[in-house]
């Protein structure tokens, strides 16, 4: 059920006990843990922390743990599937679900006992109305029995007539039961088609420490980089960032008013969250502004940068800002300072002329004294390398314990660690799509555009991992809209597969929603892959939290993507 007072239903109810939380890897869920940390080191509340990337990791971790707690809280995991199909706990098990999946599964939604749902009403969810989805059987079984046991000293005309109004009776029942049945199988096809994104879980998590008045710079910033995190991935529509933005924006105003007074200016050494008008262009403070412009997919897609023609409208777009290419080529830093004064506006004028309309973007940036400045988005790309970080062979919970820390001011060595590691990845990612437009390995299968990463492409091992891959898909998607000259291609999704392990012969499977700019990030593959694999009995494993990522096996690549084409055909 959905939890309407945060402060009283949950969080007083865990305060004095001991919590397990189960926080699944990706920026959103890391910044909404680093709240509840926050907040539960504050009430001194006893809890235990247990990183999951997967469904086999959750129920294998709620195994261990089931024993000594009776309190848990997921993060990021567990709204979009029957919960307690899935982990069958004990009665007295109470799940406290904080999720950004959607659509929400209707068990839970139901359940009132043991599934307490921290999502905020205000998100279109859109969910089925109770009599429509769930009935009760006994009642109907009831009536049953009590027309065959009518009694025996009645006239034998009469009992025939009343046998006769029974058949009709229970036949209409039947007839009754299965229209409801195809019309619940109708509501909950069209409820749960669709796989999207709601308001970001560190957004809730804030709104709960602000409720209690606990709310601290350092979580509003937190709640910042989830949102950014995001966005930054595509989870979400732009309209819906600008909105969320327009609420932390209040917050941040709240906190840091007392920046612009010099009567109360706050010490040199701390940390100052301030709105930005700032550019699109990834990691470009702490990159040069080439690399920046070579490697961010706004910006690569729009001038075709795999091309030797769009090499060539670079080179016209720097003359146009009136920038040297020496000062571009070097660090941002170490540019001079008469030309990083009007660097934006410079740039957004040229590049409303090259046709990127949408060149600067609102966000955040952070001050930690004078010396270190991070927008938004560069903390939720290093933040999302270091979780995928190729670079150990160790257990998954290595990298998310450091990308956990490089979220504290205290760590800021990781952070700029994450940053280098985040380059690597942008760099990869468009050299990557250079090589898949230049050989033409994006093709269109019909319904889809489909393109499968060869084991030994340069930096296959970055791609292996969910996010990283959901990322380049998305990318060669937007830079393959703008490449082709197809226009009905223009309108399709992509269906993108990378190697995963060469020992078990298995790959990972992406399905990326159609590019367009009305698109409202709703995707239909979760449930096609599904689908595709029931009908082909492929050998697949949904273990990732979102739906449209699969594992599959190599050999039954091609029946599943046969099946999956008649399926959208």
């Amino acid at each position: 059920m959905f939890v309407s007072d945060f402060r009283k239903e949950f969080y007083e109810v865990v305060q004095s006990q001991r919590v397990l939380l189960f926080v699944a890897s990706d920026v959103d869920a890391l910044c909404a843990c680093k709240i509840l940390q926050a907040l539960f080191q504050c009430d001194h509340v006893q809890y235990t922390l247990v990183p999951v990337s997967g469904w086999q990791e959750l129920e294998t971790a709620f195994l261990e743990h089931k024993e000594q707690f009776h309190y848990f809280v997921l993060i990021n995991c567990g709204a979009n599937v029957d919960l307690l199909d899935i982990l069958q706990p004990d009665e007295e098990a109470v799940f406290f679900v904080c999720d950004t999946h959607r659509p929400v599964n209707v068990v839970n939604v139901y359940n009132e006992a043991q599934i307490k749902l921290l999502i905020k009403q205000d998100d279109d969810l859109e969910v089925p109305a109770y009599d429509d989805i769930f009935r009760d059987d006994e009642e109907e079984e009831a009536e049953e029995h009590s027309g065959s046991e009518s009694d025996n000293g009645s006239e034998p005309s009469e009992k025939r007539t009343r046998l006769e109004e029974e058949v009709v009776a229970q036949t209409m029942k039947r007839r009754q039961r299965r229209e409801w049945e195809a019309r619940r199988r109708d509501i909950l096809f069209d409820y749960e088609q669709y796989e999207y994104h709601g308001t970001s879980s560190a957004m809730v998590m804030f709104d709960l420490a602000w409720m209690m008045s606990k709310d601290l710079n350092d979580m509003l910033w937190w709640a910042i980089v989830g949102l950014t995190g995001q966005w930054v991935q595509d989870k979400i529509t732009q309209m819906k960032y600008v909105t969320d933005v327009g609420i932390l924006q209040r917050h941040v105003s709240r906190h840091n008013h007392r920046n612009e007074d010099e009567e109360h200016a706050l010490s040199v050494d701390c940390t100052r969250i301030s709105f930005e008008y700032d550019l699109r262009l990834a990691l470009y403070q702490h990159w040069s502004l080439h690399d920046s412009l070579c490697n961010t997919c706004y910006t690569a897609a729009r001038f075709k940068l795999w091309s030797v023609h769009g090499q060539k409208r670079l080179q016209e777009f720097l003359a146009d800002v009136g920038l040297p290419l020496k000062q571009v080529k070097q660090k941002f830093q170490s540019m001079d300072i008469s030309l990083k004064e009007n660097l934006r506006e410079m740039i957004e004028e040229s590049a409303n002329k090259f046709g990127m309309k949408d060149m600067r973007v609102q966000t955040f940036s952070i001050h930690f004294g004078f010396k270190h400045k991070f927008l938004a988005s560069d903390v939720a790309f290093a933040t999302m390398s270091l979780m995928e970080s190729p670079e150990k062979d160790d257990s998954g919970t290595d990298n998310f314990i450091q990308a956990l820390d490089s979220l504290s001011r205290s760590n800021l060595d990781k952070l700029y660690h994450g940053l280098e590691l985040a380059k690597k990845q942008l760099r990869a990612t468009q050299q990557t799509i250079a090589s898949c437009l230049c050989t033409n390995l994006v093709i269109s299968q019909g319904p889809f555009l489909y393109c499968s990463l060869m084991e030994g492409t340069p930096d296959i091992v970055l791609f292996s991992k969910p996010a990283s891959l959901s990322l380049l898909s998305r990318h060669l998607l937007k830079s393959f809209v703008f490449s082709t000259k197809n226009r009905r291609c223009k309108l399709l999704p992509l269906v993108m597969a990378a190697p995963l392990s060469v020992e078990q012969g298995t790959v990972t499977v992406v399905g990326i929603p159609p590019e367009t700019d009305s698109s409202d990030r709703k995707n239909f593959f979760g449930r096609a892959f599904e689908k595709a694999a029931e009908g082909t009995n492929s050998r697949t494993l949904h273990n990732h939290f979102d739906l449209s990522v699969i594992e599959l096996k190599a050999e039954d690549r091609s029946k599943f993507l046969d099946a999956l084409v008649s399926l959208l055909s």
